[in-house]
């Protein structure tokens, strides 16, 4: 190995396949590029995914498996990772159905019941600091959801708006006014749920049997409401059958539906940082809405 450098910095996908399964690869097909799949010779195909960093492919090999652990819905394997690459079961796809949906619903309560040390608890293996997409994400552990979530999901993404200057100061404040009446916009006190954490609907695939597999995690400790606003934000087919669903398991606290803007204003600075002003006027309007509640 060369000094300085890590196992599988130089490898491709083929070759940190075959070195994380333990198998002969019989031929990759790119289909992104940190993405591919790999034939093995036992007739098995995987996806290979080459992270940033250490802490990125760490992160979501921990994430992968401790939502699995819980038994709930569908997790693809991980087969191996080391500090460059994470290889994992492929989900042959298909198309969700009302009844599915409706499953896929009842599986994310259990798997939100199943729970998490505090809030902002990492993964077991998991680091502190891990990603939500191509942003740093903190996971680091409070007892109590709303200056948790001001403190480590609001306000690092609006100072980092900010000092772009991808929002002005004055609306700004407009955020910082919904993160100091938090307490009393949150609702009722709830135990720390086992999150997804990056619960849009490209992380969720639905397999040739219907059912809903969760991919790409950012799983830490927090608040359910969190991973349904984010399914909300972005879309998903079937979300009133996945509420549905979800509610004969795990009845959600009276006035969910006007705290959804709240939950939601973590994607949106996400996104503000990543991807500019749009995300950033969405962002705003969702506090101004919030506060006028």
């Amino acid at each position: 190995m060369t000094p300085g450098r890590a196992a599988g910095d130089g490898d491709d996908a083929g070759t940190a396949a075959a070195r994380l399964t333990g198998r002969t690869v019989t031929h990759v097909r790119a289909l992104s590029g940190a993405l591919a799949e790999a034939g093995l010779d036992d007739g098995r195909t995987v996806m290979v995914k080459r992270g940033r960093d250490a802490r990125e492919v760490g992160a979501e090999a921990a994430g992968l498996r401790w939502l699995a652990d819980a038994g709930a819905v569908a997790v693809p394997q991980v087969h191996g990772h080391d500090t460059s690459w994470l290889v994992t079961e492929r989900v042959p796809g298909g198309r969700p159905t009302r009844e599915s949906a409706t499953a896929f619903g009842a599986g994310l309560a259990a798997l939100h019941a199943a729970g998490a040390p505090a809030f902002g608890a990492a993964p077991p293996g998991g680091s502190e600091d891990a990603y939500i997409g191509l942003a740093p994400l903190r996971n680091v552990p409070g007892d109590s959801w709303p200056r948790w979530f001001a403190e480590q999901r609001i306000l690092p993404y609006l100072r980092g708006s900010v000092d772009a200057g991808t929002l002005r100061r004055v609306e700004a404040a407009v955020v910082e006014e919904v993160c100091a009446r938090l307490p009393d916009l949150a609702g009722p006190a709830e135990p720390p749920a086992r999150l997804h954490g990056d619960l849009w609907n490209g992380n969720v695939l639905w397999g040739d049997d219907h059912r809903a597999w969760l991919i790409d995690p950012a799983a830490h400790g927090g608040h359910r409401e969190s991973d349904l606003a984010m399914l909300r934000l972005f879309g998903c087919p079937y979300l009133d059958e996945i509420v549905d669903g979800y509610q004969s398991v795990a009845p959600l606290a009276p006035g969910w539906r006007e705290r959804v803007g709240l939950h939601q204003l973590f994607p949106l600075l996400v996104h503000t940082v990543l991807f500019g002003r749009g995300y950033g006027e969405q962002a705003i309007a969702t506090a101004r809405a919030v506060l006028s509640r």
